[in-house]
């Protein structure tokens, strides 16, 4: 445990803290966790969690852009349902994506576990789509990813990265329970209070 692991513990719990509240700030907390994150995961050899972490930054402006414009005026974003032919379209993607990634760290570096860094990250940029979209059933997807996570960086000698994904697996019930208490009491789209673009 490196005092850089510490620091990046403390920065994702705040960020998905930001998240789970709906607060937009949530983004650019995010990217300097990510940012962290991008070398401590070269240095333990899970190159693909590493190039998640740099794809993860850009997503992260994304996601901003996103809730910022799809304010209420309250300042917290509106959620939606996901749609079903979305989340299959989405699902399959990520299957795709985890494959050609995994073939190429199991060809051609020496990642520690090429196939499961793989399928982690792939299904994590789908999770972070849904998120940034602002879909109830992103945080379903990250709780069946953290609880592998946690696992993963644990045999990897990462334990308190380990807890903080143990640590995520709650916050996102947390986040899915806010959001889905939102959901049913939001007004109607037509209905709702008109939208900022702020």
């Amino acid at each position: 445990m490196s005092n850089l692991e510490i620091i990046a513990v403390l920065v994702n719990v705040l960020g998905v803290w930001l998240t789970a509240r709906r607060t937009p700030w949530c983004w650019p907390v995010s990217v300097v966790a990510v940012l962290l994150y991008v070398w401590i995961f070269y240095d333990v050899k899970l190159y693909s969690d590493m190039l998640l972490q740099v794809l993860f930054a850009f997503l992260q402006g994304y996601g901003w852009w996103r809730w910022r414009t799809g304010r209420l005026s309250e300042g917290k974003v509106r959620i939606e349902p996901l749609p079903l032919r979305l989340a299959v379209v989405s699902l399959v993607a990520g299957a795709v994506l985890s494959v050609l990634l995994g073939a190429g760290m199991a060809h051609f570096t020496d990642a520690a576990v090429p196939w499961l860094d793989a399928t982690l990250t792939g299904y994590s940029l789908v999770a972070s789509y849904w998120a940034a979209r602002k879909f109830v059933a992103s945080w379903w997807l990250w709780i069946a990813l953290d609880a592998v996570y946690t696992g993963m960086y644990y045999v990897k000698g990462l334990p308190l990265t380990a807890v903080l994904y143990a640590g995520f697996i709650l916050l996102a019930v947390y986040g899915w329970r806010a959001w889905q208490r939102e959901l049913q009491g939001q007004a109607p789209l037509n209905a709702a209070e008109p939208l900022q673009a702020s």
